[in-house]
C-alpha cells in the first residue's frame, strides 16, 4: 500500500503538465470554481491542550460541488465533515476516535468574473452535530452567512474566504457556538501546474474570546493516473496564535484531492 503511494507521489512529482492541467491547479485556487473535487484532507497536530500532551489527527472529507442554476449563477456546495482520532487533550481525557461536527457552506456565485476580474460568492453556512463523542463535537446547532472574495491575475490568486457560526438549538449544558472564521489566501501557479499557497485559518471564539491561527504554506501539483486527475498537496503549519486547551507551534497537512473536469 505504502509502495503504490509512494509511486504515485513520484508520478505527481516528475509527471508532465498540459495546459489543461494548468488550468485545473488555477481553478483550485478559487473556492467558489465550477469545478467538482473531493478531497481528503489529513491533519496532525501535536502538543495539544493545557499540559500541551495531546495529539490529533483528523481527515476532512470535504466535496465540492456546483450546480449551475442559470447562465449567469451558479450554487456552490461545499461541505467538510472530519473522521477525528484524538489521545490526552486533557489529563484524564484518554482518547477518542469518529466524527466531527459538519460544516456545510452554500456559495451563490456569479458564472463569470466581473469586469474587474473579482470573483466572488455569498451564501448561508450550517453547523451540524455530527459528532459521535461529546469531545469531538458542540452538541448544538448553528448557522450564519458566509462569502468568498478573489482576484486572478497572471499566476495569482489573492483572496479570502470568511463565515460567522451561532448555535440555536443543541444540548443546553454545551457551551454556545459564536465564532467568525477567516481565510485569507495567496496562490502561485506555474505553467507546470504546481501550486504554492500561503493561508490562515482563523477562528474567533467570541464566547471565550480567543484566538486559534494557524499559518499553513503549501505545495501542490495537478497530474493524472490513467483518466483520473488529481492534485496532491502537502505543508506544515504554525499555530501563530492557539488557546490553552489548542494545538501548539507545528502540525502538518497531506491534502489529496480527486478532480471531476466538465
Amino acid at each position: 500500500m505504502y509502495r503504490n503511494f509512494a509511486a504515485i507521489l513520484l508520478l505527481a512529482l516528475f509527471s508532465s503538465a498540459s495546459s489543461a492541467d494548468e488550468d485545473l491547479a488555477k481553478k483550485l485556487s478559487n473556492p467558489v470554481a465550477d469545478l467538482i473535487s473531493v478531497p481528503f484532507q489529513y491533519n496532525w497536530d501535536n502538543r495539544v491542550g493545557p499540559t500541551e500532551g495531546g495529539r490529533r489527527f483528523t481527515l476532512n472529507v470535504q466535496p465540492v460541488i456546483p450546480i449551475s442554476i442559470n447562465e449567469k449563477w451558479n450554487l456552490i456546495s461545499r461541505t467538510i465533515l472530519p473522521v477525528m482520532n484524538q489521545e490526552n487533550i486533557f489529563p484524564g481525557s484518554g482518547d477518542q476516535t469518529g466524527l466531527g461536527d459538519t460544516v456545510q457552506s452554500a456559495f451563490f456565485s456569479p458564472a463569470e468574473p466581473s469586469a474587474g476580474g473579482i470573483t466572488w460568492g455569498v451564501g448561508p453556512v450550517f453547523l451540524v452535530p455530527t459528532g459521535t463523542e461529546p469531545l469531538l463535537g458542540t452538541e448544538k446547532w448553528g448557522a450564519g452567512p458566509t462569502g468568498v472574495v478573489l482576484k486572478q491575475t497572471g499566476p495569482w490568486t489573492i483572496g479570502s474566504l470568511v463565515n460567522h457560526i451561532w448555535s440555536f438549538a443543541g444540548d443546553d449544558n454545551r457551551a454556545d457556538v459564536n465564532s467568525t472564521f477567516v481565510q485569507p489566501f495567496l496562490a502561485y501557479n506555474t505553467p507546470k501546474s504546481w501550486t504554492f499557497t500561503l493561508q490562515t485559518e482563523s477562528t474567533y471564539d467570541w464566547e471565550t474570546e480567543q484566538w486559534n491561527v494557524p499559518v499553513h504554506f503549501l505545495v501542490a501539483k495537478v497530474f493524472k493516473v490513467g483518466k483520473q486527475t488529481y492534485q496532491v498537496q502537502a505543508g506544515p503549519r504554525y499555530y501563530a496564535e492557539s488557546p490553552a486547551t489548542g494545538s501548539q507551534d507545528w502540525g502538518f497537512r497531506l491534502n489529496w484531492i480527486m478532480l471531476f473536469p466538465k
